[in-house]
């Protein structure tokens, strides 16, 4: 299921920016759910049990870099 929801950046009607959100196929049975919401030009990731909480949004090119940094095993913590 698709949800859209209004950037808390929009005013009013004008400059609006809308994110299409899905949740991840690989959220369990329990609700330990991540959803994540496309833009045109970000892409944001939220707990979906908290839909009005923290969003973390990327550029296409900075996840990009990170996907490929993980999925090389680049990434130390």
């Amino acid at each position: 299921m698709t949800v859209w929801r209004k950037s808390s950046y929009s005013s009013g009607q004008e400059n609006c920016v809308e994110m299409s959100w899905r949740k991840s196929s690989h959220s369990d049975a329990q609700e330990n759910c991540v959803e994540v919401g496309h833009a045109p030009t970000h892409v944001g990731f939220r707990d979906s049990k908290n839909p009005d909480g923290a969003v973390l949004t990327f550029t296409r090119a900075e996840l990009a870099a990170f996907l490929g940094a993980a999925k090389a095993d680049r990434l130390t913590g």
